[in-house]
């Protein structure tokens, strides 16, 4: 599986002593060294998914700007959110993992949210869709926070399917027992939830639906935070997990690609994306 990424996301949109801060990808491209470098997602690419006033808005930031308690733009995050779309639009067509920054499931069509600027797994569903001829769209999401803004982005569409496995109630809020649908799967886990916990709610509540599903592309959301070490989270999940997981998804769809969310602890971020890659190249 390709990674792709790019060495100015070490130094652009810098966040001080934010948990997503450019250290994440520094830790990232020294452990992998030789990443496919990735291009930039352009302002129609993003539009698929987000409101010009809103893209024109991240584009014309030129002091430190706080969209809400946690997320912040500077004058380098265009840049930014534009080579980490376009990294996830890449992955989308080599089935490559998109190592990237900021992450993007908390962003919604007109707002930045929860450390996310642009959706970067919604742009790059769209982008399939439009230019690769991709028909039907699954996103497999185990950050430990719902992507409220993936579900919200793809509502009521039946090409995508959005399936969550997250720690709830906790942030962003959403994604509860109740919201569910014929193309949405939220799956509750509890503090201190781990590996049994979370392989035994994607075999019993996300394996059925996708596999009926059948999606010519699978997407993973990609995120670390449920680690057992990570800092902001309560969850137990270790690296087997992860592994296991993401071959699970792999055997759910001819191509599979992923997308870097969460994951903040910048000794073991490196070694979890390592677990992920084995498992999603069980499959191949």
């Amino acid at each position: 599986m390709e990674l792709i990424s790019h060495p100015e996301l070490a130094s652009l949109h810098p966040t001080g002593d934010h948990p997503e801060r450019p250290d994440r990808i520094r830790a990232l491209l020294e452990h992998f060294p030789g990443v496919a470098e990735a291009p930039e997602a352009g302002p129609d690419d993003l539009e698929r998914c987000h409101e010009p006033d809103y893209v024109e808005l991240i584009r014309s930031v030129a002091e430190p700007t706080w969209f809400d308690y946690d997320t912040v733009a500077t004058s380098t995050s265009w840049r930014a959110a534009r080579l980490a779309s376009g990294a996830a639009m890449e992955a989308a067509r080599t089935g490559g993992f998109a190592l990237i920054r900021p992450p993007g499931h908390h962003a919604l069509a007109a707002r930045a949210m929860g450390f996310c600027l642009f959706n970067n797994v919604a742009v790059a569903a769209r982008w399939a869709q439009a230019e690769l001829g991709v028909g039907r769209v699954a996103v497999v999401d185990y950050d430990v926070h719902h992507g409220n803004g993936t579900q919200y982005l793809f509502a009521g569409d039946p090409s995508v399917l959005y399936a969550s496995l997250h720690r709830w109630p906790f942030y962003p809020g959403t994604g509860g027992p109740d919201e569910q649908g014929e193309t949405l799967v939220n799956v509750v886990l509890h503090p201190g939830a781990g590996d049994e916990e979370l392989l035994a709610g994607f075999q019993a509540e996300v394996e059925p639906p996708l596999s009926r599903f059948a999606p010519d592309l699978l997407l993973v959301s990609a995120g670390f935070d449920a680690h057992l070490e990570d800092p902001i989270s309560d969850t137990s999940v270790t690296e087997q997990g992860f592994r296991e997981l993401s071959r699970r998804c792999a055997a759910l769809a001819p191509r599979t690609a992923a997308v870097l969310e969460g994951g903040y602890n910048l000794a073991t971020l490196p070694r979890l994306v390592e677990a992920a890659l084995a498992g999603f190249e069980a499959e191949t």
